[in-house]
């Protein structure tokens, strides 16, 4: 059974609206990315170096990452020789197989956040601003609420101009409370009274936001440092999760922007906005092999619901849904 019959059983297995969403959000990628390899699919008739290196091409196009790419084709090349494959049609579902392979092969791989089951769960986001942040928290505090959690919201940036007034717009309209005091004030002071408000109003979850300044490094480090002191002071194993929020159309400036985050803080997952915005969708396999940080949420659309789990394969499908309905004819 070839990889792309084997990916459509497990993925009919699945919700097909989650299925939709990665299909839909993932259009303008598998145009460009899909459609590229159908090209030099065409026009090979077979398996050569030239064909590599053309693929090689197409998957860095695609922003799949240089380090990645290279692992990706030597793997690909071990496997043909190995299969003795010589019809490029072949190949395609290799490709899907092994980037599959290549982000699940980067140890804990799971979407799934370190929610705390019987106590508060602290969850702190990070990320430069403009990327999408704040609107990635609100659309978090409305999926753990529709889940029938007690969630609360804390307005850490307080340096951006309209940061609190954006989140109190964000807490209106998914019914959920946020902690805030005046613009300028400390952030560290605003974490201090978010946590006494979660555990007196017995929250299950509280989802932090903070400033996102990148002009000087050292004071970005200093800050979160400190932020991250209060909140392990006041919950001890806190925060539960670091999430960093990067624009998936910046592509390769997303990189550059995680290996900072990286070392300001302990960053636990990855939440990749505007992914429907691009035809680069591949960055999501560099962060991944690249950084050893798992993409825990990708944003699929502006809707409410388009914050969805990160999932490899439904992603695979994403990229690959023409083909794979294709063989299903």
């Amino acid at each position: 059974m070839s990889f792309f019959k084997k990916l459509k059983e497990k993925i009919t297995k699945q919700s097909d609206s989650v299925t939709e969403k990665f299909k839909e959000g993932l259009a303008k990628t598998r145009d460009n990315f899909s459609n590229k390899v159908n090209d030099l699919v065409a026009r090979y008739r077979k398996v050569d170096e030239d064909f590599f290196e053309e693929l090689e091409e197409i998957l860095i196009q695609a922003d799949v990452g240089f380090d990645t790419v290279m692992k990706l084709v030597e793997e690909l090349k071990l496997e043909v020789k190995k299969k003795n494959i010589q019809d490029p049609h072949e190949v395609q579902s290799v490709i899907s197989e092994k980037l599959v392979e290549i982000y699940q092969a980067g140890g804990k791989s799971s979407s799934e956040l370190n929610i705390q089951s019987d106590s508060l769960t602290v969850i702190l986001f990070v990320g430069v601003n403009g990327v999408g942040k704040t609107t990635t928290i609100g659309k978090l505090a409305h999926k753990f609420k529709s889940e029938g959690k007690n969630v609360l919201m804390a307005a850490g940036d307080t340096f951006r101009a309209g940061a609190i007034e954006q989140l109190e717009v964000w807490g209106e309209r998914v019914g959920v409370d946020v902690i805030k005091q005046g613009a300028g004030s400390d952030p560290a002071a605003v974490m201090f009274d978010a946590i006494q408000a979660a555990k007196s109003r017995k929250a299950d979850i509280l989802i932090c936001d903070t400033a996102g300044r990148l002009q000087n490094k050292v004071n970005l480090m200093k800050e979160l440092e400190k932020v991250k002191r209060v909140i392990e002071r006041e919950v001890p194993g806190a925060p539960h999760e670091v999430l960093l929020v990067l624009d998936a159309t910046t592509g390769q400036n997303a990189m550059i922007q995680a290996k900072t985050f990286k070392e300001a803080t302990d960053v636990s997952g990855i939440v990749l906005t505007k992914l429907d915005g691009t035809a680069k969708g591949g960055i999501v396999l560099a962060i991944r092999n690249e950084l050893d940080i798992p993409v825990k949420f990708i944003g699929l659309g502006e809707k409410m619901d388009d914050l969805q789990e990160f999932d490899a394969e439904q992603y695979v499908y994403g990229l690959f849904a023409d083909l794979v309905e294709k063989e299903e004819d």
